[in-house]
């Protein structure tokens, strides 16, 4: 790696102050579990890192509030968020989902704030917040905004976060009464990056489907909605002939993406495949998270 100076600011304020918006050599840094990946690899070359290690406990904390919604702090650990009791309690799915998300080693370091923030495709954590209707406190020197998570990729590795802004939390949902559940694909060991992800979460009144949000990640350029799919469940009969015909309507609508995983026209396939099973599982409660492909 080449040398870069690392500076380690004690509040948000300081942070944003050391970032640059014109220089993409400036970064913050978080857990830092994918960011030292890519320097190790030359395909970053920092000049500076700004460390939120040191920022105050509020920002890696998980609480409710009035309403009911969780409400996690950026710079709280993956880990802290699988094990939380208000997280199992408000949004079930989230645990579950991430059972699966990397390695135990991984998941003590990454934080939320920076997995949200890096942008990657392949990460197991957005689809499932996006079909919880989740969202993003980003903090700049012009102020705060929120950013609903479906909004906040835009691209391979691209979001919509300027240089110089910083996630501060993210705030989800009480899942409630909504059905949610989270399929990946793998290629390698079950943990490993996905060949595609499948979220899914919807309401049912008495046995029809109301309120169907499926997203799918890894197989595409960015974790991203199909709205067309979700039609095809608004109204319909919670049965295995709707699931079907979700399905076929996930695969005609998504543009799967070629890499070493697949190409596009075997991840469309596995679109129309595990879009209904990840709706069966809904049903189910999602009491598995994850089903390998080896192809070892």
């Amino acid at each position: 790696m080449t040398p870069f100076e690392l500076m380690e600011p004690e509040t948000l304020g300081e942070a944003l102050a050391l970032l640059d918006p014109d220089d993409v050599s400036v970064r913050p840094i978080a857990g830092g579990t994918a960011l030292m990946l890519m320097m190790k690899a030359g395909v970053f070359r920092p000049t500076r890192l700004v460390s939120l290690r040191r920022l105050p406990s509020k920002h890696s904390g998980i609480s409710s509030a009035a309403n009911g919604d969780l409400v996690i702090g950026a710079m709280t650990p993956l880990s802290s968020v699988e094990h939380s009791p208000e997280v199992a309690r408000a949004a079930p799915v989230i645990p579950r989902a991430m059972r699966r998300l990397s390695n135990i080693r991984v998941r003590n370091v990454a934080t939320i704030g920076g997995n949200l923030a890096h942008g990657d495709p392949h990460m197991d954590l957005p689809p499932v917040l996006i079909a919880l209707r989740g969202e993003v406190l980003a903090v700049g020197n012009k102020g705060e905004r929120t950013i609903a998570l479906e909004d906040l990729f835009t691209g391979y590795f691209e979001t919509v976060l300027a240089k110089n802004e910083i996630i501060a939390a993210c705030r989800v949902p009480a899942q409630g009464a909504t059905r949610a559940a989270y399929l990946k694909v793998t290629t390698g060991s079950a943990e490993d990056w996905p060949a595609l992800g499948v979220a899914v979460a919807f309401a049912v009144e008495e046995s029809t489907i109301k309120s169907a949000r499926i997203v799918v990640s890894a197989a595409t350029e960015r974790a991203i909605r199909l709205k067309t799919a979700e039609q095809a469940l608004a109204g319909a009969a919670l049965d295995e002939k709707t699931f079907a015909r979700a399905g076929d309507a996930a695969a005609a609508e998504a543009e799967g993406v070629s890499d070493i995983r697949g190409s596009a026209a075997h991840k469309r396939e596995l679109i129309r495949v595990y879009v209904p099973r990840a709706l069966r599982q809904a049903v189910h409660d999602g009491t598995h998270t994850s089903h390998g492909a080896s192809r070892r």
